[in-house]
């Protein structure tokens, strides 16, 4: 009789314990799209078009004008070195009235750039015992010295003709000693190394 009474008593416990759930899946409806959402296309809302580089064949120069030289390099200097680098690539400068496919826009600033070395300046002492046996002790301390530079940095900018958009862009840059004939080389070898990168992978 107890028994019955106690699991009476839980049953009643457990009901009483029960009540509605206070997390009720709801949403308010989705508004509706403006007017002029069905004539408008969002280009951002979709992943850019792949970029067949293939297409690009020949270029010009940007708005006509050859790269504005600087103290450091000539503006013939400047574009000689950008026109073989592009040659090597493929890409060969537009002679004719027909429309490019690339406009070319290059440059050439001196910057500083801080640069480190580390020496390692050693001590020590040592000796032999009288059973020849060596013995002592040596260490090092590391001298980080840090010194300016200055080096000429090159930049070269294509252009998709038709539209105007940026197509691809590098730099490099190259020490800004040395003579004439050593700065037109070591302009050139730079404008190189930046081009080989083209087109991306």
């Amino acid at each position: 009789m107890k028994r019955c009474l106690g699991l009476i008593l839980l049953g009643l416990g457990l009901a009483g314990c029960q009540s509605p759930n206070p997390y009720v899946a709801a949403s308010a409806p989705m508004p509706p799209a403006p007017a002029q959402a069905a004539n408008t296309f969002d280009a951002s809302a979709y992943p850019a078009p792949v970029r067949d580089y293939g297409a690009y064949r020949n270029w010009t120069w940007r708005n006509g004008q050859l790269p504005a030289g600087t103290a450091w390099a000539d503006s013939a200097q400047i574009a000689e070195a950008v026109s073989g680098a592009l040659d090597q690539r493929g890409l060969r400068p537009l002679h004719d009235q027909r429309p490019p496919d690339l406009l070319v826009s290059a440059d050439v600033r001196l910057e500083k750039r801080l640069r480190q070395v580390q020496d390692d300046y050693g001590y020590g002492y040592g000796g032999y015992n009288r059973y020849g046996n060596g013995y002592g002790m040596y260490n090092t301390v590391p001298v980080v010295r840090t010194y300016e530079v200055t080096v000429a940095v090159a930049r070269v900018n294509l252009f998709d003709a038709r539209n105007g958009q940026p197509v691809w862009s590098t730099s490099a840059e190259t020490a800004s000693q040395g003579s004439l004939s050593e700065r037109a080389d070591a302009l050139r070898k730079a404008v190189q190394k930046a081009m080989t990168a083209y087109p991306p992978s």
